[in-house]
């Protein structure tokens, strides 16, 4: 758009480490609050759980001026679907080739590891490459139990999770995937 004595304005959206994420949580909350809505699922995000040791006031509210993580997370999201218990944690990487597996904590991996002994369903939702997948939770485990890399390859996460695609609503039909991967009987 040009505005008087030729200028220009340019907008700039900067792409910070910390927010990067933000677009794809946003995708699965609408995704989530959708299957709310028609009753599919009961899956929520989980809040970070936050001790709070100074406040102010301000006229719109409290603000909170210092907090700290009373313990460490366990994985983004979860809640039910058929019958069944539901846990997944979702990333976005930038880099092409491969996933860093230091964007995953030893106490998550250990909380993978407990809901597969549980029988629940467990995986990861990655975009990488502007495609999200989904990666069921013992492909995880089988793969850094079984390679000494500090990261997954792309090839790995390509031939061995599950794409899921872009749609109107919800916006990333993962339960689609997830139908066809652990309830394979019941749906044919």
């Amino acid at each position: 758009m040009k505005y008087p004595n030729n200028l220009k304005k340019i907008y700039i959206n900067p792409l910070t480490h910390k927010n990067r994420g933000m677009d794809l949580e946003s995708e699965l909350n609408e995704s989530n609050e959708y299957y709310r809505e028609m009753d599919k699922a009961l899956i929520y995000k989980k809040p970070t759980p936050i001790g709070v040791t100074d406040v102010s006031y301000s006229p719109k509210g409290k603000i909170i001026e210092r907090g700290f993580f009373k313990e460490p997370s366990t994985l983004d999201y979860n809640g039910l679907y058929r019958g069944k218990y539901i846990e997944y944690e979702a990333k976005v990487t930038q880099n092409r080739t491969s996933f860093p597996l230091a964007n995953i904590h030893p106490h998550q991996i250990n909380h993978v590891k407990s809901v597969l002994r549980h029988n629940g369903i467990v995986f990861l939702v990655i975009k990488m490459n502007e495609i999200v997948y989904l990666l069921k939770g013992d492909d995880f485990l089988a793969y850094i139990e079984n390679h000494e890399r500090k990261s997954i390859p792309y090839e790995f996460i390509k031939e061995n999770g599950y794409m899921i695609k872009y749609s109107y609503r919800p916006t990333l039909d993962y339960l689609k995937i997830v139908d066809e991967i652990y309830f394979k009987e019941e749906t044919e």
